[in-house]
């Protein structure tokens, strides 16, 4: 005979989602030589936030490029995504040539676990950078985003109003081209959303100018700003081709992105 849990055991059961993600990338660094796992901890909350850094030392490291995922706790796919991109990295570390890339698959651990979009408080996070200094997520976020200095920020999204891929386009002007690229190949996994409003915004070529306050973004006094980028699948697309359609757009952007820079260094 089935009982119904009671709360604390139905806690205990969702915590175990992000635990069982931080604990397959740990193994995914521990049998690696170039990833680390540099989880960070609150120090006044004891609050975790999970960072994987990989770097190739077969080459020199030209740029650093932040991967953020879950800021929104129901929106799997990202999660999904950054760790396959985890394992990629070490299958395929072309990828990753001239760079440092870090990842942070689970920037809303409490959503996470518990299904839900907002942040323990009942917030939306991606409101709230740069701009309220209670939520202690947003706070760690914040402190990498300083101290790292980004020259690129990729955030994985998805989105239950939408109808296909798009974009929002943020950062530095280089942006938008490397955004359109991006959604054209990932295009073949899952169709472009071309409604002329899109989330409430308007949109030209599945991409978003501008957007909401507060998302997820490098500090105002970071010079040059980097790129920043928000790609969101539709939620109603299958699981596996949204994983696969984030992992479309990481590729070419990181791709472009060395191409484009490297010109520029004479590499």
């Amino acid at each position: 005979m089935s009982h119904p849990l009671d709360q604390s055991s139905f806690t205990s059961l969702y915590r175990q989602r992000s635990a069982s993600i931080i604990h397959y990338g740990d193994l995914l660094s521990a049998r690696s030589g170039h990833l680390d796992a540099l989880h960070v901890t609150h120090p006044h909350t004891g609050k975790l936030l999970a960072r994987y850094r990989w770097r190739d030392p077969s080459s020199p490291t030209f740029y650093r490029v932040g991967i953020f995922a879950d800021i929104h706790g129901d929106e799997e796919s990202g999660v999904v995504a950054a760790i396959q991109l985890l394992r990629e990295l070490q299958i395929n570390p072309d990828i990753s040539e001239f760079y440092e890339l870090f990842v942070y698959p689970i920037c809303n651990p409490w959503g996470f676990d518990a299904g839900r979009r907002e942040g323990k408080s009942g917030k939306d996070l991606n409101r709230c950078f740069w701009r309220d200094r209670e939520e202690s997520e947003v706070r760690l976020l914040e402190q990498e985003l300083r101290a790292t200095q980004f020259d690129g920020i990729i955030s994985l999204h998805t989105d239950d109003t939408s109808e296909g891929i798009y974009g929002y386009v943020n950062g530095n002007t280089l942006t938008r081209h490397l955004l359109e690229p991006a959604l054209r190949v990932t295009s073949s996994i899952i169709p472009r959303d071309d409604r002329s409003e899109i989330d409430t915004h308007p949109a030209n070529d599945s991409m978003i100018f501008g957007g909401y306050q507060g998302i997820l973004g490098a500090p105002e006094e970071q010079h040059p700003q980097p790129f920043s980028i928000v790609f969101e699948t539709p939620h109603h697309a299958p699981l596996g081709k949204q994983v696969e359609a984030h992992l479309s757009a990481i590729r070419e952007i990181l791709s472009l992105f060395r191409v484009i820079s490297s010109e520029g260094r004479d590499i």
